[in-house]
């Protein structure tokens, strides 16, 4: 059986690459987005009630997931990057975004509901969605049933380990003024993205090597220094990027 469904909405997210991007929702509190309703689905009306929630579940497309139209090469096993992307788990012990049906369901903050320019905006925190991404449901966070306080997950029982993030004070100086001119914590939200470690597990860290990403409208660009026997994410550079 095939279903069609519609967007009801668009993200305008952080994240403007996949490569990044936290590999679960809330991990980075700071990481904020607008979730834009297209019509006929931006009434006001439709949102009544949900001031009283302080969370949303999100059910989203992959949209940028290379399978996302290739039903025919969905398979059955997939390397998800918690294993070092080298150990294959059945594709529906994971949260992969290879799947036979490439929808994604995130918990995000909500931050408030505005009308702007004609349009009607849902500010969300805590995403891992993609800039771009395709909404095809809201629904509230209700957490007398949603928070299952004796579940287990052996394959993810704790959280990842986070590792150190030095901004050298020539960037802090970028990141204070970027504060200052937009409201937006930048030191506080590069850190919060790159101590999870963007780097692909199975790659040992190179401080020779240089890691980029696409963040709000800068090129974040970092490295690995070694400081007593642990590795240590060195920012690099910040550059704006004003390409849409």
């Amino acid at each position: 059986m095939d279903f069609t469904f519609p967007a009801i909405g668009l993200v305008h997210s952080c994240f403007k690459e996949k490569f990044g991007i936290p590999r679960q929702p809330g991990l980075a509190p700071l990481a904020c987005a607008e979730i834009e309703l297209l019509s006929p689905y931006n009434h006001p009306a439709a949102f009544e009630g949900l001031e009283g929630c302080t969370h949303l579940w999100i059910q989203f497309v992959f949209h940028a997931n290379r399978h996302a139209n290739k039903r025919e090469e969905w398979k059955a096993k997939v390397k998800p990057p918690r294993l070092g992307g080298n150990k294959s788990l059945g594709v529906f012990a994971t949260r992969s975004p290879t799947r036979p049906a490439p929808i994604g369901l995130s918990v995000v903050r909500l931050r408030g509901i505005v009308e702007r320019e004609g349009k009607l905006l849902v500010q969300v925190s805590g995403v891992d969605l993609l800039d771009g991404t395709p909404v095809l449901d809201i629904k509230p966070y209700v957490p007398y049933v949603d928070c299952v306080l004796e579940a287990e997950n052996a394959f993810a029982a704790a959280p990842p380990e986070l590792i150190a993030v030095d901004i050298p004070a020539t960037l802090m100086a970028i990141c204070v003024d970027y504060w200052k001119r937009t409201g937006t914590d930048l030191a506080g939200l590069i850190t919060q993205v790159l101590q999870q470690d963007p780097r692909p597990q199975y790659q040992q860290p190179d401080p020779e090597r240089i890691y980029g990403m696409k963040l709000l409208d800068l090129d974040v660009r970092w490295g690995y220094r070694l400081s007593e026997n642990q590795y240590r994410i060195q920012l690099t550079e910040l550059i704006p990027n004003h390409q849409p």
